[in-house]
């Protein structure tokens, strides 16, 4: 469940930036303050859609893939991945107050700046994660009524504190540790 709110939170806030980032440079399109919402539509559909989409324009296609070149099946695989992307960009357009004119501006383009997201989120994705994270396991600490970020600092020194600080420095405990030198 948590990698799960982490993932949602991260691409939430990403989706949301990259929809004011569209609103903001296409003239077609008209985000303001439905990108709250929107943002929520597009991870959704990220997250879940946009696999199952995919997976089936990739059925349709393999039916015919034997009878085209390695040119046309690379093109044949852009435009499934354009075409996703479009139908995403649709849903988000149907289910939120995104104000579209034009199908150049509106409908052609904004599926093409999420691809240039999905590309972007998809490089720094491990970053963004761990960031949000780690914001959320602070934000549970304080819940809880524990401390905040620096409490590992301020903490007494024990035995067990000194194998945590060992288990930060390379992600192994020390029965990991023992496994991996009887390998």
């Amino acid at each position: 469940m948590r990698a799960w709110l982490v993932r949602f939170a991260s691409l939430y806030v990403f989706d949301v930036v990259v929809l004011l980032l569209i609103g903001w440079l296409l003239p077609g399109v008209r985000v303001g303050w439905a990108a709250l919402w929107a943002g929520v539509i597009l991870a959704v559909a990220t997250i879940w859609l946009k696999p199952l989409i995919h997976r089936g324009f990739l059925g349709m296609a393999r039916r015919s893939s034997s009878r085209r070149t390695a040119l046309a099946e690379k093109l044949v695989q852009y435009g499934i991945v354009f075409a996703v992307a479009l139908v995403i960009w649709i849903l988000v357009v149907l289910f939120t107050r995104v104000d579209v004119s034009g199908w150049f501006w509106g409908y052609a383009l904004p599926p093409v700046a999420l691809l240039v997201a999905w590309a972007i989120y998809d490089l720094v994705d491990d970053r963004i994660e761990a960031r949000t994270s780690a914001l959320y396991d602070t934000a549970s600490r304080r819940l809880r009524g524990g401390r905040g970020g620096d409490a590992a600092a301020s903490a007494p020194s024990s035995p067990q504190a000194a194998q945590g600080r060992r288990e930060l420095k390379d992600g192994l405990t020390d029965e990991q540790r023992r496994l991996f030198d009887e390998l």
